[in-house]
């Protein structure tokens, strides 16, 4: 009583300062007989009108969260206004004025924020966009295909809206929005109250983008960490499979020391009606799969995790092997044989779904599901109730609280909310260049709504046959996607296995493959940051360079986590290379595959062959990487590469994430590891700092290397003052240090002494590949060809130096010298004019 008192006379005196909320379980700034308006921070509001007085503090399907942080605003009530000002921005409502409307309420920036006036009816005008429910028959962002109901054939892609705008505002409208009925043994929909009241959100943020995406998070809910092994390699195709050839396909992922972590077993794994076909179905095709159990349990010893494509809604029918069970708990005699319908929004049907089908096949051995859904947009008895969203929200949260192991779902866009299910299916796009063109900005856009593991069918997936180059340049797109999954239509000429292209494009699949493990616990690191701040792997430029006009200019250019920068191939080489430019913040960024330090702010024109890929690394940043024997993402205690990349400032750092990998207890258990490289003169100090933290199967020591790129040979190594053996990688020009393994609770200190001489490292990597390369295919042109010394040592470089470090920087000199003069070298090689020509267009020469 007391309280409340002190409340009402701080509002006669006209003026409340509210550094910690008075009302710290919601928040709620004013309240009366009809207006509500709540603080979910300094950037977000609440406002709620009801003109009965019936407040919704029930979750909604878009606000999942009623608590939120303490919040600091100022409350000031004065000639019959109510005034609400955060440090961001400024509302003030008339008093006892009825629905919100452009009369009675206006909100404006804080002074020293970006300015804006905001009133009920002003529209956007910078939507930065979100993402869309499926990319089925689109080629690039145009429809191709009569039979998608989402678009007309020749029609352009509309993204929705997103949760970000240059505007530097954004209004969310929940009056609408479906409601969840608080049932403690499993929250189901319920519709909202038809009293005209309005549930409204604004969210101000300038251009400070990531602020406002954590800010989202606040009241809709985080997105979940997937599973470690989603990170890995997924190997899906529209195909008969029988068990056997699947057993082959795994083999050959050995046998090619191919890493593979996620198996997707697409529809005929199932019956269907005898004679008539269709798409749903709930019972193993025995004369593929005689015994499931047994599939499943070999998927598990070769630690690949499976999941199943389902298409639910033509519901249960009689000839499935569970549906007598399911009949009688539905109330349907089974004699009957009814098909038992499927609809979403009925919780017994889906309670006893999983009851009697879907549950008995995760224990046999099912990891997770992907639903297809592709039929009615809204569901039959819940109005307005999106089929996709709620399906999404069922099967997640069922798996949530029945499993031990971390839930996960692959399944299309739902809207507003569907980011706290994960894995998205984007769909059935058409094979063609501009298909991959279009998918990194997709990818990158839909960040703007949370929605952030984007799988799409890499390699795409209508037509009749693959442009090997067309494909390799999506698989290296897909390896910096948030998920790297190959699948395609049923079609012959449409297999995508590593070893059934030829040599030169075969290594590059498997080398692209095997980088994507490499980066997994950057990747990971990274995914952990979206749980955490709402940031997904994959970022529009804007979030980072939000002053930049290039920033949204070059939009398929997109952030991969903090530290690199990703410029997607997505054309066609031509004489052997793909000529790109390139925007690159201010800074300086590593050309990872050429080894090239570029000074930033400004376009680059860079060219690519097809076994390069334009990945950029912030100058000086220390990243862990795996090494190249990981084949499996299942293991905690992986050895981890501390990589350092050259230039930047005298210091970087990086906290490397670990937790179990497959538990529901990331919130709370795990583990951090502060990685930090530094120079001062001739020394550079790498620490790889205590871990701190604990999760459910940590190990207490693992093994480190520490790798600097572009690096010298150098005077001295140590580890915590103790001199340590090194290897000098002539292949990569790189320098690698060995710790034996550990405990984790113990700092390593690594210091590297250099010389004072000057080494022309920049760029040699590149180059010297693409010398050795070519000096192989010139073979194929002259047979009998013998190589002089001078000429055949640019061949060698790699080698030279892995056999004699210490010669570096003799050997780079000799090396430099010899391609500045490339043209005379040719011809003193003694090959004539058309080899010449050809040589010098194979590696990119250029005169200097």
């Amino acid at each position: 009583m007391k309280k409340k008192l002190l409340f009402l006379l701080c509002i006669l005196q006209g003026v409340l300062s509210v550094s910690q909320a008075q009302n710290t379980q919601r928040n709620i700034a004013y309240t009366d007989a009809n207006v509500r308006f709540s603080v979910i921070s300094d950037g977000v509001l609440r406002l709620e009108y009801a003109s009965d007085g019936v407040f919704v503090d029930d979750a909604s399907h878009l606000a999942v969260n009623r608590l939120y942080p303490q919040a600091t605003y100022q409350l000031k009530t004065s000639g019959g206004w109510i005034e609400i000002a955060t440090p961001k921005m400024k509302m003030r409502y008339k008093k006892n004025s009825g629905q919100f409307t452009d009369r009675n309420l206006v909100i404006t920036a804080a002074k020293g924020a970006s300015p804006f006036t905001w009133k009920p009816g002003i529209q956007q005008k910078g939507n930065l966009k979100g993402t869309y429910r499926t990319l089925d028959g689109m080629d690039g962002d145009t429809q191709s295909q009569t039979w998608v109901a989402d678009t007309k054939q020749g029609e352009k892609l509309k993204l929705e809206d997103g949760l970000l705008a240059t505007d530097g505002w954004t209004f969310i409208d929940d009056s609408k929005g479906l409601l969840f009925d608080n049932d403690p043994d499993w929250n189901w929909v319920k519709e909202r109250p038809a009293n005209g009241g309005q549930d409204w959100y604004f969210m101000t943020y300038g251009r400070d983008y990531k602020a406002a995406l954590k800010d989202y998070t606040l009241f809709s809910g985080k997105v979940p960490l997937p599973p470690r092994y989603a990170f890995g390699y997924w190997w899906s195709r529209y195909w008969l499979y029988s068990d056997k050839e699947f057993r082959n396909l795994i083999d050959n992922f050995h046998t090619y020391q191919i890493p593979l972590d996620v198996l997707v077993v697409d529809m005929d794994w199932h019956y269907t009606e005898k004679g008539k076909g269709g798409w749903t179905g709930w019972t193993w095709n025995r004369d593929l799969f005689p015994n499931p159990k047994q599939f499943l349990g070999y998927l598990k010893d070769n630690k690949v995790k499976v999941t199943l494509n389902l298409h639910p809604a033509d519901g249960v029918a009689s000839y499935e092997e569970n549906y007598s069970g399911l009949a009688a708990d539905m109330g349907i005699d089974p004699q009957s044989k009814q098909t038992i319908p499927w609809i979403n929004s009925d919780k017994k049907f889906m309670q006893k779904m999983f009851k009697h089908i879907l549950t008995p096949m995760e224990k046999d051995g099912v990891d997770f599901w992907w639903l297809d859904w592709q039929q009615g947009i809204y569901d039959p008895k819940v109005k307005n109730l999106s089929n996709t969203w709620w399906i999404n929200y069922s099967f997640f949260t069922q798996m949530e609280q029945h499993r031990e192991t971390r839930p996960m779902l692959y399944h299309r866009w739902g809207g507003l909310g569907n980011h706290r299910y994960q894995v998205g299916f984007s769909g059935d796009a058409v094979v063609s260049w501009k298909s991959l063109d279009f998918q990194p900005y997709f990818n990158a856009t839909a960040s703007n709504v949370l929605y952030g593991y984007w799988s799409h069918d890499l390699g795409g997936h209508i037509g009749s046959k693959i442009d090997p180059e067309m494909y390799t340049r999506w698989l290296q797109f897909g390896a910096l996607s948030p998920i790297m999954r190959t699948h395609s239509q049923k079609s012959a000429g449409l297999n995508k296995e590593p070893w059934v292209f030829n040599k030169e494009y075969g290594d590059i699949l498997r080398k692209t493959i095997r980088q994507r493990y490499e980066m997994a616990p950057y990747i990971y690191t990274m995914a952990r940051k979206g749980y955490d701040e709402g940031l997904s792997l994959c970022r529009p430029m804007y979030y980072d360079y939000p002053d930049s006009r290039e920033a949204y200019d070059f939009r398929s250019e997109y952030m991969f986590g903090d530290d690199m920068l990703i410029a997607p191939a997505t054309a066609p080489v031509k004489d052997g290379y793909l000529q790109m430019h390139v925007w690159l913040p201010e800074g300086e960024w590593y050309e990872w595959d050429t080894g090239t330090l570029l000074t930033g702010g400004q376009v680059v024109e860079r060219p690519f062959a097809i076994d390069e890929y334009p990945i950029y690394v912030k100058a000086g940043a220390v990243l862990p990487l795996y090494t190249e024997k990981v084949m499996n993402l299942s293991g905690n205690d992986e050895d981890v590469v501390v990589t350092v990349f050259p230039g930047g400032k005298d210091s970087s750092s990086f906290t490397l994430y670990e937790d179990n990998g497959n538990d529901k207890k990331y919130a709370s258990e795990y583990a951090l590891t502060k990685l930090t490289s530094s120079r001062q003169g001739q020394e550079q100090t790498v620490v790889i700092g205590r871990r701190e933290g604990q999760y459910a199967d940590m190990p207490s020591s693992r093994s480190f290397k520490v790798k600097l790129l572009s690096s010298l040979v150098p005077q001295s190594v140590t580890v915590n003052g103790h001199p340590a053996k090194y290897v000098y990688s002539g292949e990569e020009f790189a320098l690698v240090i060995d710790l034996p393994a550990m405990p984790c609770n113990q700092e390593k200190v690594v210091k590297v002494v250099y010389p004072t001489e000057t080494v022309q490292l920049n760029g040699v990597l590149g180059v010297s590949n693409r010398i050795a390369k070519s000096m192989e295919l010139l073979k194929y042109r002259d047979s009998y060809i013998c190589f002089k010394e001078e000429f055949g040592k640019m061949g060698s470089l790699h080698e030279a130096v892995s056999y004699a470090p210490a010669e570096l920087p003799t050997l780079l000199a000799e090396f430099w010298k010899s391609y500045n003069d490339l043209p005379e070298v040719l011809k003193r090689q003694g090959l004539n004019e058309a080899n010449a020509k050809w040589f010098l267009q194979s590696v990119g020469w250029t005169a200097k």
